[in-house]
């Protein structure tokens, strides 16, 4: 499974859905959904626009992790 710390990032940052859209053009709705870690696909742009913007690499935003149902 992989899972999106965008959530944590965004806490330590002290920063609102609303705030990140703003700041990076993406979709509010792509970031709420990648915040609540329902985003089934998000584009390659997305990914670097916010990396870019927190300053962190890709490893940062998204953890494979085992999931112990399969």
């Amino acid at each position: 499974m992989v899972k999106c710390h965008l959530s944590t990032i965004m806490g330590e940052k002290r920063l609102k859905i609303a705030d990140v859209a703003r700041d990076t053009s993406i979709n509010r709705g792509t970031i709420t959904r990648m915040y609540h870690e329902e985003a089934t696909r998000v584009d390659l742009e997305v990914i670097e626009k916010l990396c870019r913007y927190f300053e962190i690499e890709v490893g940062d935003l998204y953890e494979l992790v085992d999931n112990p149902e399969i």
